[in-house]
């Protein structure tokens, strides 16, 4: 079936966010904004958005960040010209220069040398081919991505749980059927603003929000219920709520003996999280924590769903446990319209981590260390299983490593801008200077990018076609709606002109679809089954769910199959008869509570937690970039309670400066009532901030403690003045 590039579109009236405004009912390539998971449907023609109705992710909405992406395509930031020390030069002596230098520097110091880095926006066929790339044409073991940074501790502890992770295992539609939804940790609102249509949805029939955050954020402020917890302390919390369902009688016994095991140690170790005492570690009164349980345990469907605010911790796959206990004990996995959920950030954040980017993994999410699938994918690639290189580093120890005598030389950096957005960010720059060769692919000079001894510029969102995984599962096609610049190349293109010169072209095609459907094969048999998967079904069916094989599999023990089965559909909601597990049942685990990695003392006695704002999408290397975003959000802030402000002579405006054991960075203050006194909040979408957090790991995530730390604060000084 042939995919047409053109679709109807609505009528739009919307002037919103500096958008161009059209009133054509038939519009341009159907495709999906650049930016969050929620991969908005919209329509391209001549540097026009108009949003599509038919994804039920956004049904016509998107946010300023959607109706402005347009403007990306016109950027006069654009780079169309491979970059060497800084001086323009041709694809061939650029490609040339890092194919020579890369078998330099795997002949000196062995295939490890060389180590790669991609980001959870590429994608699903360019994540595939960067994994492959990676372990066939370097054959090195290092490679990770940014996606590390975003959700690995939900990946982590959902996969302990179920046996799968996919973020949330349902339709995002069923949230409108919820009776009741306790979002920890997610700001919707303001980073996936569609999203809040779904939470409208589920509260104007009846349904009721709780919301679990330091901030009162915007979404705290759409909510029932705001549990405004101490930083850091979401596990204790999350214990508590556990502790009072159990003890209120609101834990489902019949569901809890047909679908699952470890209830009995789970109840054990939450005995000693009695409210009173999670009262005092987390700040949220008892009373609260009653109302929170008391309004998900007499709800006939609800949904328990977490976000960074959870998970960007040291402790970010207990927290993420804690939560999904709670929701075992309720009885709500695995039954329609409840259920526990991850809301997933970056753009194709899900499919990012199924095919191979991560340090411990292969395509279809299976385990690098696993020789069944070591077995599998080495076939698909035409290799030799023991050609394949065992696990890396995850991605904060990869930059950790960078340039130091047992790590790393060289970098090869698709899709992400770690000098703004690591951890630490101070040192994990002085660690990219430290390498003989940086090489960075992206279509602007990002502050990485300004580093790199060779610049390669790539196409962006609208200018090259391939699928994206949303954050309910279903993959997506993003067609190319706009022809790239003369000079630009995708990034497919780009490790097919190095695996020439590297003797190994043929195994690295450059047509999507040609990688798309060599990633099938790789995904068969995997827990994310991308193998009944097309571009022909996904434009037919407005996107397929994995896991999703090639036909319905039949019973082995059918003594006459059909000879002919039937295309599987996929799988909207893939735990309602059992769950991913060896035995089909979730696993209650255990976890305790413990204080974050660096807790406050006299020296740095406020909390710093930072996020997202409306206007801007993680580094901001993009929509610091477009004229009505920046016009929205300008510059970094740091918000603090009007009584900390008081005590330090901080008036609203005023420049403060937040220091750390790690740096310091400056602000403009913002003084509000919405967050506590003891925290102070910065979005990260500017160089600065990333200097001061924690990159404290999760022993099991390698997610970085990005979201509490301690610091301190002062105003400025202001010229000839002096601040104590």
């Amino acid at each position: 079936m042939p995919i047409s590039p053109h679709a109807p579109g609505p009528v739009i009236s919307q002037a919103a966010a500096g958008a161009v405004v059209h009133t054509d009912t038939t519009v341009g390539s159907a495709t999906h904004c650049p930016y969050c998971a929620l991969q908005c449907g919209m329509y391209v023609a001549k540097g026009e958005i108009t949003p599509r109705e038919d994804i039920p992710a956004n049904a016509g909405g998107l946010c300023q960040k959607g109706w402005t992406a347009a403007e990306l395509l016109t950027s006069p930031d654009r780079l169309t010209t491979p970059l060497l020390h800084g001086s323009p030069v041709s694809w061939d002596e650029a490609l040339d220069y890092v194919a020579t230098r890369i078998g330099a520097i795997r002949a000196a110091h062995g295939p490890d040398a060389v180590a790669v880095f991609g980001g959870g926006g590429l994608t699903n066929e360019k994540a595939y081919q960067l994994g492959k790339f990676a372990r066939v044409a370097l054959r090195t073991s290092q490679i990770d991505y940014n996606g590390r940074f975003c959700m690995s501790s939900a990946a982590a502890a959902v996969n302990r749980a179920f046996g799968m992770d996919r973020g949330l295992p349902f339709p995002i539609t069923d949230i409108a059927r919820a009776g009741a939804v306790l979002f920890a940790g997610g700001n919707v609102a303001e980073t996936m603003p569609p999203f809040v249509r779904h939470l409208t949805a589920m509260r104007s029939g009846g349904g009721r929000l709780v919301v679990v955050d330091p901030r009162l954020t915007q979404t705290a402020k759409m909510a029932d219920l705001h549990l405004q917890v101490t930083p850091g302390t979401d596990l204790a919390l999350a214990l508590g709520l556990l502790h009072i369902a159990i003890a209120d009688g609101y834990a489902d016994a019949d569901y809890l003996a047909a679908r699952t095991t470890g209830f009995e140690e789970v109840r054990t170790s939450v005995s000693a999280w009695w409210p009173e005492r999670v009262e005092r570690v987390t700040g949220v009164p008892v009373a609260q924590m009653r109302e929170a349980v008391r309004i998900l345990g007499e709800a006939e469907r609800a949904m328990v769903l977490t976000g960074r605010g959870a998970e960007q911790h040291a402790k970010g796959t207990d927290t993420v446990t804690a939560f999904v206990n709670l929701a075992l004990t309720l009885g709500l996995p695995g039954r329609e319209g409840s259920g526990y959920g991850c809301v997933t950030g970056q753009g194709n954040g899900q499919g990012g981590r199924e095919h191979g980017q991560k340090a411990d993994q292969l395509p279809g999410y299976r385990k690098i260390d696993d020789p069944a699938a070591r077995a599998h994918v080495a076939a698909v690639w035409g290799i030799d299983p023991a050609d394949l290189p065992g696990p890396g580093r995850s991605a904060y120890e990869l930059l950790d490593a960078l340039g130091t005598p047992e790590g790393p030389k060289a970098l090869l950096l698709f899709g992400s801008n770690p000098v703004v957005s690591a951890p630490r960010a101070g040192h994990v720059t002085r660690r990219l200077d430290a390498l003989d060769l940086l090489v960075v692919a992206d279509f602007v000079l990002s502050e990485t990018a300004a580093m790199a001894d060779v610049v390669l510029p790539t196409t962006q969102w609208a200018e090259e076609a391939g699928t994206m995984t949303n954050l309910e599962g279903r993959v997506l096609l993003r067609r190319q709606a706009a022809a790239p610049p003369p000079g630009a190349r995708s990034d497919l293109e780009i490790l097919r002109g190095l695996a020439e010169r590297l003797g190994c072209a043929e195994k690295f095609p450059a047509d999507p679809r040609t990688v798309f459907d060599e990633l099938r094969r790789a995904s068969a048999g995997g827990v994310a089954d991308y193998s009944g998967i097309t571009y022909e079904r996904i434009a037919a069916e407005t996107g397929v769910f994995w896991p999703c094989p090639e036909t319905v599999r039949q019973p082995h023990s059918d003594p006459h199959p059909d000879p002919h089965p039937d295309p599987h559909p996929g799988t909207p909601r893939p735990f309602l008869d059992r769950f991913a597990t060896p035995d089909g049942r979730a696993r209650l685990v255990p976890v305790d509570h413990r204080p974050p990695a660096e807790d406050v003392d006299e020296e740095f006695p406020l909390y710093l937690t930072s996020g997202r704002v409306l206007a801007h999408y993680q580094s901001g290397a993009q929509t610091r970039r477009i004229r009505p975003l920046t016009q929205a959000s300008p510059e970094v802030f740091v918000e603090l309670h009007p009584d900390l402000a008081e005590r330090l002579g901080v008036a609203p405006g005023d420049r403060v400066r937040v220091r750390s054991r790690r740096g310091a960075a400056e602000g403009v203050a913002r003084v509000s009532t919405s967050i506590r006194p003891d925290t102070l909040f910065m979005p990260f979408h500017w160089e600065g901030v990333n200097l001061l957090t924690n990159p404290a790991l999760d022993p099991t995530s390698r997610m970085p403690e990005f979201k509490v730390c301690a610091a301190a604060i002062e105003r400025c000084a202001e010229d000839g003045e002096r601040v104590a």
